[in-house]
């Protein structure tokens, strides 16, 4: 017999994750929670961690428990009498206590003697340490131990007579102890820089008094640093930082109002709840994907569709016994990644529709390179099992070859037989989404103003322009202020995917709502603003943004600006889809690839296809920021649009070895250059020079080679370098040269205010970046 772990889980009272910890503790092989296990492996698990539930307790040992709780609360009940009473008796009489001290000695024994000398001495010590500084003149006379004689009495009856002298002699030895946390609140005052938040750009002047500098100070400074301002001259962010940190500040952009207002938006950890989980089902045309949700909502959404296939992105609310789940019907793969690609990664779950009689078919393969590029976990329905000629195993075998490897073959990836017929596998799979949401373990929190994404928008006659949202976060109402995009709205009315009105929609919920101007796009985020002053605020700004992206087109990576992109060290990996006409062009091509693989730069190919570039091709790129690669295909002027719009870069060959030699030139361009030393000269420091304003001098003769002004200069004492740099200023005579040849002598002075000393040697060489080679 065997069981699964998720039910297991559900025997003990536990989540599926602590059962697979347990199990990985026991060394019993289980890799998912739908995996199974045999007997023995849960009749261990059941006695470690079966044992640890409140419930199983019988109630004659509560009897017991119950029985041994009273003795142990009657014990103490009599010993901490001694403890906290001496402290009152103390200011009353001195006498009184040394009189119950010896009936506490049998009763305190065997409760205190193993636990309270510890505390006890703590006690007695902040006690006795209290009153002995305020006589300071005379800390013995005082009669400290007076009082503290009969408080000794009732410690010693609990444990030893030692433990009384250590105590008394160790009180002046404790009274020190209080100030060691008073140190620490010292270092933490002078380190750090001042920091000042600052509207950029901002005027010389302002600077000056924001930081509390003269302004002719700061004038002198910007001098200095060969920056020649008035006082009304605008400093922009970089410039005012890099001078505001010579005089200990630090510049911080100061936050827009809507940065402020997104922060106030953050969930709070103690209030997340558990959100449904947004499932997506994705796959080849007609392979079942709105039949399969149409026999899960148990309506006919089919039957609205012209010619029964899908026209727009849907959104639907499932209520199960267990839970809701969110299912969002799209169109294909375009559209999944349209959103994507717009920064609505709204998907938690991808299922996989592939038809039994049909198997993998290029959209399916498609679907899950898109899946994968969006890192979601993907589980895969096989459906239309109700048909003869369904073979679950060749579509497996076939996903198999993907990189899909079934739980039933050792692999990670579920894999549920259904069919939207006969209703064969609906429930399995329900169970599956629920169990891999609790996996994931996707909360949000219902007490903040809603934020979600904009799922689809169409303009309608009668009801004007209607949105579909999904709501990720908060609760959405009724009458609340909405921005969206660059658009703000009230909302008038909400309906649920039933079409019935609502007052509020929770977390997970997908609702469609009236009221906006006009119509959004897939994809945009929007949030309630409950004041309509920021909200306006926040608009009128995100217009302007928009205004000055207009004006630039958006623009993705190309094979040109590879070498300024690594540059920046803003990427290390080169992403790749590949479009041929055969398959057998193809696999060459990618195996020529594979071969120009190296441990620096990685080449990741989201998605290799057949035929002519598309425009799922084209948003594909555009959400992962990737290279379309096409070898004797084919684009479509509506695909050359979108990809100018997009900026994604469409490159064409006709020849494989081209086509590699240009992604090689590219990937050599992300490798780090190599650097190349080539020594220039020595120079001895005989003496040294103090000049105002330009600092250290130090007068030197070049014993070898030559030194040039525009040299990285290394300081050598000894056999320590301490210090590399570049010359500010090479003099020979009182002329400013470029360099000075062996036997020459000359005045150096280093950019970086490094103390040199007469026999310091400065060493010049010239630093080259040479391009490195694939292997």
């Amino acid at each position: 017999m065997s069981i699964r772990v998720s039910e297991l889980a559900k025997e003990l009272g536990l989540t599926s994750k602590e059962v697979l910890a347990q199990l990985t503790k026991l060394k019993v092989v289980a890799k998912t929670a739908t995996a199974t296990i045999e007997d023995t492996a849960a009749a261990k698990v059941r006695q470690t961690l079966g044992g640890t539930k409140p419930a199983k307790t019988s109630t004659a040992t509560a009897v017991k428990l119950a029985k041994a709780a009273s003795k142990v609360a009657a014990k103490p009940s009599v010993a901490k009498a001694p403890v906290t009473s001496p402290v009152v008796k103390k200011a009353i009489s001195p006498l009184p206590p040394a009189m119950p001290a010896p009936a506490v000695k049998p009763i305190a024994r065997p409760v205190v003697k193993p636990v309270t000398p510890p505390p006890t001495a703590k006690l007695v010590a902040p006690l006795v340490a209290r009153p002995a500084p305020a006589p300071m003149a005379s800390p013995r006379p005082t009669i400290v131990a007076k009082p503290a004689a009969p408080v000794a009495p009732p410690v010693p009856t609990k444990s030893a007579a030692p433990v009384v002298s250590k105590p008394t002699l160790v009180v002046p030895k404790s009274a020190p102890t209080p100030p060691p946390p008073a140190p620490t609140p010292a270092p933490l005052v002078s380190s750090p820089p001042k920091r000042l938040q600052l509207k950029f750009p901002l005027t010389v002047k302002d600077l000056a008094e924001k930081m509390d500098v003269k302004a002719t100070d700061l004038i002198k400074h910007l001098m200095s640093k060969k920056i020649f301002a008035a006082l009304t001259r605008l400093l922009d962010q970089q410039t005012a930082s890099h001078i505001a940190k010579d005089f200990g500040y630090e510049l911080v952009p100061q936050p827009t109002a809507e940065e402020l207002f997104i922060k106030e938006l953050e969930p709070d950890p103690a209030k997340m709840v558990l959100r449904p989980p947004v499932v997506t089902f994705m796959g080849h045309v007609d392979h079942g994907k709105t039949s399969l949700m149409d026999a899960i909502r148990q309506s006919k959404v089919v039957e609205k569709e012209a010619g029964g296939i899908t026209q727009h992105i849907g959104a639907y609310e499932v209520v199960l016994d267990k839970g809701h789940v969110t299912l969002l019907d799209t169109p294909g793969h375009e559209a999944f990644t349209a959103l994507r690609a717009r920064g609505a990664n709204v998907t938690d779950v991808v299922v996989l529709v592939v038809a039994a009689d049909d198997g993998v078919m290029p959209q399916t393969l498609e679907a899950i390179d898109h899946a994968r590029a969006a890192g979601v976990p993907i589980i895969v329905a096989i459906n239309k099992m109700d048909k003869p000629e369904a073979n679950p195993q060749r579509v497996k075998q076939q996903l198999a070859q993907r990189e899909l490897m079934s739980e039933d073959w050792g692999g990670k990836t579920i894999m549920v037989s259904v069919s939207a017929r006969s209703g064969q596998g609906i429930n399995e799979l329900l169970e599956m989404l629920l169990l891999e949401a609790e996996l994931l373990e996707l909360k949000a929190d219902p007490t903040k103003p809603a934020q979600g994404t904009v799922i689809e928008a169409r303009q309608t006659k009668d009801r004007g322009p209607i949105a579909t949202l999904l709501v990720q976060q908060g609760t959405l109402q009724v009458q609340d202020v909405l921005i969206v995009g660059p658009m703000m709205c009230r909302v008038r009315a909400m309906m649920n995917d039933r079409g019935h009105r609502v007052k509020d929609a929770k977390p997970g919920s997908p609702v469609e709502i009236l009221g906006l101007p006009r119509v959004p796009k897939a994809g945009d985020k929007f949030m309630v603003v409950n004041d309509e002053k920021l909200a306006r605020q926040i608009v009128e700004r995100r217009q302007e943004q928009q205004t000055d992206r207009s004006i630039m087109a958006p623009r993705h990576i190309t094979l040109e600006e590879l070498h300024q992109r690594i540059t920046a060290g803003q990427l290390k990996e080169l992403k790749l889809i590949l479009k041929a006409d055969v398959q057998g062009s193809a696999e060459a091509i990618v195996q020529s690839l594979e071969k120009l693989d190296t441990k620096e730069v990685k080449l990741n190919m989201i998605h290799t296809g057949i035929g002519d570039i598309s425009e799922s091709d084209v948003m594909l790129a555009a959400a992962s920021d990737a290279i379309v690669i096409g070898f004797h295909v084919g684009v479509e002027p509506q695909v050359q649009v979108q990809a100018i719009s997009e900026g994604v870069d469409i490159q064409i060959f006709k020849i494989i070895y081209e086509l590699v030699g240009s992604i090689t030139a590219a990937l050599e361009g992300l490798l780090e250059p190599r650097i190349e030393e080539t020594f220039l000269g020595r120079a001895e420091v005989k003496r040294t020079f103090q000049i105002s304003k330009v600092g250290t001098i130090a007068g030197c003769t070049v014993t070898k080679g030559t030194i040039r002004r525009d040299a990285v200069i290394r300081l050598i004492r000894g056999k320590d370098r301490l210090a590399e740099t570049k010359i500010s200023n090479l003099k020979r005579v009182k002329d400013d040269v470029r360099e000075v040849q062996e036997g020459v002598e000359c005045g150096i002075a280093l950019e970086t205010n490094t103390a040199m000393q007469a026999g310091d040697l400065i060493e010049a060489w010239e630093l080259k970046k040479v391009a490195r080679k694939l292997n």
